[in-house]
């Protein structure tokens, strides 16, 4: 049944010029039928790159409004159009003109992790990779940054001559994560190396090895020599770490680290879409220019040769 249903998602993909996107947290059988698996940023760039008419994103809302802003004259289908991200449903556009207002001439910092229109209120974006190094090239000694504290606090460290402002925001799924929960992993496996994703709080991020966002993650992984490594992000990634590092062990750093999410997305849906051509993502030309602003201007401001 499931051979059967992959060979009609093949079938139409080639019927409808697509090409499927998935994202490192995806279900592992989701990852199998994309033709790239990665981060939100890294896919909707991809997309720029290949000749398609139609983008499956099998990830959330602002991931497929992303690819959108991204590629205007492509169809941007979502398979399953309630996933969102509880992290970027934290703040809207409203709410970020009325605290804005408060800090007059204050350049806003968004995390790719938003709405299009939050991108399109604000300066430049970042990713979770870039997110100090734009934190440092933004012209002014002092930035607003949106929405995630925990991600504003890991630049912060990294960039202590910057003033920043962050919003109470955080993604549910890294925010679980405790100190004590650390502690008990390491000592389940005392061998391995702890890399946590940036979205943790800061007492996680103290006791880790190493902090990368999921593609970080998946290069440091296929570079290092260790053998085991603990993981404190969505255990989505973990099938993907497997699959090109077999001879490598890989944990979750807790068994509850899922986001659901990410995980509504099924071979089903993904056929769905492609079938019925149905949960197309628009971003109106207003917003989409103006969000297009801010990723250009990060893409201006980083310079991952200089890492």
């Amino acid at each position: 049944m499931v051979t059967e249903m992959v060979g009609e998602i093949l079938r139409l993909k080639r019927e409808k010029k697509a090409i499927i996107l998935a994202h490192n947290y995806q279900r592992g059988e989701i990852q199998d039928i994309a033709d790239f698996v990665g981060d939100s940023l890294e896919l909707s760039k991809k997309a720029t790159e290949v000749k398609c008419d139609v983008i499956v994103f099998c990830g959330v809302h602002f991931m497929a409004e992303t690819a959108a802003i991204l590629n205007p004259e492509k169809i941007v289908l979502l398979p399953e159009i309630d996933a969102g991200c509880p992290m970027a449903d934290m703040i809207d556009g409203e709410k970020l003109k009325k605290w804005a207002s408060q800090y007059p001439d204050t350049p806003v910092v968004s995390y790719v992790n938003t709405t299009a229109e939050v991108k399109a209120l604000s300066y430049v974006c970042c990713t979770s990779a870039n997110a100090p190094e734009i934190v440092k090239a933004v012209p002014s000694q002092r930035v607003l940054f949106v929405p995630d504290k925990n991600l504003a606090l890991w630049a912060k460290r990294k960039v202590p001559q910057k003033e920043i402002i962050f919003w109470d925001g955080f993604c549910p799924t890294h925010h679980m994560i405790r100190r004590e929960d650390v502690m008990r992993a390491k000592e389940s496996y005392p061998h391995a190396l702890v890399v946590v994703h940036p979205e943790c709080r800061p007492e996680v991020i103290e006791l880790a090895d190493h902090v990368a966002s999921t593609s970080g993650m998946v290069r440091f992984a296929n570079k290092s020599n260790a053998k085991d490594y603990i993981i404190g992000t969505e255990e989505g990634i973990i099938y993907r770490l497997k699959k090109e590092n077999p001879q490598k062990n890989f944990y979750p750093l807790k068994k509850t680290m899922v986001c659901p999410n990410m995980k509504v997305t099924t071979l089903e849906s993904v056929y769905n879409a492609l079938k019925e051509m149905k949960h197309v993502i628009k971003v109106s030309e207003e917003i989409r220019i103006k969000a297009k602003e801010a990723l250009d201007r990060m893409f201006e401001l980083y310079h991952p040769s200089n890492r």
